[in-house]
């Protein structure tokens, strides 16, 4: 799953380490995959120096890669020679984060939980660069892609679905995170109850009795030959692209994976 731990956590705020960003950034590093093409969508891709293994943007194809999202390898960052670097926030990556920080790399991190926090980001990302007009244009198409969304499916029921983001142990989208926000702009409602955490476990019990009407797999696949969930017997879709487990400037995207799957 491409989306990391980090985001079974309730969001927190942007984060500063090491050395303050420097006036003129011309090389970065992006230790997620949304954060490189927040990157990407501002029009910045030659400051790219470097992806984590993860990143599957044809634009990052001949980058040198520095790890991955949980294990980013400080040694392969510092040959690339960054004058920054962005970072989301996870349990796992803190103590790599942390040793480029401690040796003279500027880092910024950002939590990605929420639409919120993905537009928060946009906007600081394109300070970083200089580049704010363009990061006011992309916030703003981001949310009319959520406009028009809601307006498609005004009036119609909502169909109860399940964003299953990992089958074990299982962990659906809560109502409060990006995932969740989206399913609803989509014409969904979400079968997970009213948690807070935007990503949480979930007992087979307790999924069954959410009744949903449709189970969505968001970049996961169900053993051959039994059903995602044991016990339940729900029509099943699969996302058409990665979009929704890149929270960044590919949510209109997602949108409509999701509408796509609610609709079969």
């Amino acid at each position: 799953m491409i989306i990391g731990l980090a985001l079974l956590l309730a969001a927190g705020p942007r984060q500063h380490l090491g050395p303050p960003a420097p006036a003129e950034v011309r090389r970065l590093v992006t230790l997620a995959p949304s954060l490189s093409e927040i990157v990407l969508a501002l029009g910045a891709q030659d400051r790219l120096a470097g992806v984590t293994r993860f990143d599957d943007d044809a634009r990052t194809e001949k980058l040198p890669r520095i790890g991955g999202y949980n294990d980013p390898q400080p040694e392969a960052v510092l040959a690339v020679k960054p004058d920054l670097v962005l970072a989301e926030p996870s349990p796992e990556n803190r103590g790599p984060v942390e040793t480029l920080a401690r040796l003279g790399i500027p880092v910024e991190a950002f939590p990605l939980a929420t639409v919120a926090n993905i537009e928060d980001a946009v906007s600081a990302i394109a300070g970083l660069l200089g580049l704010p007009e363009r990061g006011r244009a992309l916030r703003e198409s981001l949310e009319r892609a959520r406009e028009q969304a809601r307006a498609s499916t005004k009036g119609r029921s909502p169909t109860r679905a399940l964003l299953v983001f990992g089958l074990d142990p299982l962990v659906v989208a809560g109502p409060r995170g990006f995932a969740g926000e989206l399913l609803e702009d989509a014409g969904g409602e979400n079968a997970a109850g009213d948690s807070a955490l935007p990503f949480f476990r979930l007992s087979t019990e307790a999924a069954v009795r959410s009744a949903p009407q449709v189970i969505v797999l968001c970049g996961v696949e169900a053993p051959a030959g039994r059903r995602p969930i044991p016990g339940l017997d729900a029509r099943v879709a699969s996302l058409r692209s990665t979009a929704l487990l890149h929270p960044g400037p590919r949510l209109p995207e997602a949108l409509a994976d999701l509408r796509a799957a609610l609709a079969r």
